[in-house]
């Protein structure tokens, strides 16, 4: 027998292994603005540290589907592995200088092992879900939310000194695998069926899931590009209005504080979606950040406390409804594929970030940072466009209970 009390200790002890584990990822693009003025970093190095881990979690995510990982090995184990590896991985970056060309592979090997943390945390918190699904589902997010911020604070606290950033997000690593050990599998917990190629195909052929899917390539045609340039866009402004050791100190704390409450956005969304619908909240979602997008630029050398302020709006809305597009896709899809549904809609929006990843640094050459950022806007308007679609479907009645 299960009690309620073991379900939210469970999904807190999760919830705090996914934020610790999750530093990793950010751990060396929140350092970017001390490597570039230590080392000279061009555009290309620079967005290599963000694109490389996003290229490690397609590959590790598509690898584990295929060939079955997430179904055959103990949901725990998978995490506890992928944590020492990626940790392992991330503290070698101390003994090598980052203009080094293993620096990639290294990035690369910690984004494979985020595929074993990310997708599995997400299974895990499932099997507590009845009827709330959207709100554990935000959980999950809002701590990948606060663990993918977390390395900025350590930033900040280490000051100029990149290493201590590198160090601690390591660490936070370590106590993660150790920490998952006491995590408590819900009474849903069942193994998965088995991949078969064909599959893949009901991501296009069913048309509830389509419109999912487009609404959450829109969501991560904007999120991950903002994530990882918004603390080199803060510097640069700050610097404008202050002294440069004072507007990289300040840029710091704001960008973990931008990234951090995106955390409040997840949990808030994950229970609102339940109660008002899974489209409702991602359209309005994307509206502000769209707009956040296209507006955050006329702010640029401006009052860093209203620029930091939007940023923070941003911050909440460009990923509040994150999860609400997994937990669409679960609902829509046939029962016995949700996990190959899950893990290929998760692939193909990491794919997507490459682009626009790699796509800033020529965007702030030709359009400067007054308007870097509102290409962006694309991603979340045709989201919008598509989570209308879905909600005139006649199979939104599944989502929510009910609740479009």
């Amino acid at each position: 027998m299960t009690s309620i009390s073991d379900k939210w200790l469970s999904l807190a002890i999760l919830a705090l292994c996914q934020v610790a584990a999750m530093a990793l990822w950010f751990s060396a693009s929140a350092v970017l603005p001390s490597l570039v003025v230590e080392y000279d970093l061009n555009s290309f190095q620079q967005a290599l540290f963000t694109s490389t881990v996003q290229i490690g979690f397609v590959v590790g995510s598509l690898s584990s589907a295929l060939f079955g990982l997430a179904d055959r090995l103990p949901p725990k184990l998978f995490f506890l592995s992928s944590a020492i590896i990626a940790a392992i991985a991330n503290a070698l970056l101390l003994l090598i200088e980052p203009t080094d060309g293993i620096v990639p592979m290294l990035r690369f090997i910690t984004g494979v092992c985020m595929a074993g943390i990310y997708p599995v945390g997400m299974r895990m918190a499932a099997t507590w879900a009845k009827g709330d699904m959207g709100l554990l589902v935000g959980i999950l997010v809002g701590a990948l939310t606060l663990g993918s911020a977390s390395p900025h604070l350590f930033n900040a606290i280490g000051g100029i000194d990149w290493r201590f950033t590198i160090a601690t997000a390591s660490i936070c690593a370590v106590a993660a695998a150790i920490g998952i050990l006491f995590f408590k599998m819900g009474p849903a917990y069942t193994k998965a069926p088995r991949f078969h190629p064909r599959h893949i195909l009901s991501a296009w052929n069913i048309k509830s899931v389509r419109l999912a899917n487009l609404g959450y390539l829109g969501h991560m045609w904007e999120l991950y590009a903002m994530w990882a340039w918004i603390g080199i866009f803060l510097t640069a402004s700050f610097s404008l209005t202050m002294e440069t050791i004072q507007a990289h100190d300040l840029a710091k704390l704001a960008t973990f504080v931008t990234m951090a409450a995106g955390a409040v956005g997840c949990l808030a969304a994950g229970y609102l979606a339940d109660k008002l619908g899974r489209t409702t909240l991602t359209i309005i979602a994307m509206l502000i950040s769209g707009s956040c997008a296209l507006s955050v630029g006329f702010l640029f050398g401006t009052s860093p406390i209203w620029l930091t302020l939007l940023c923070i709006v941003w911050g909440i809305s460009i990923i509040a409804d994150s999860a609400q597009f997994s937990a669409s896709v679960a609902e829509l899809s046939p029962p016995e594929i949700v996990g190959t549904m899950l893990t290929l809609q998760t692939s193909l929006g990491f794919t997507l970030t490459l682009i626009t990843i790699h796509l800033m640094p020529y965007a702030v050459d030709f359009l400067s940072w007054h308007y870097a950022f509102a290409p962006l806007a694309i991603g979340p308007f045709l989201g919008v466009w598509a989570m209308l679609k879905l909600r005139q479907h006649p199979e939104a009645i599944k989502l929510a209970d009910g609740k479009k």
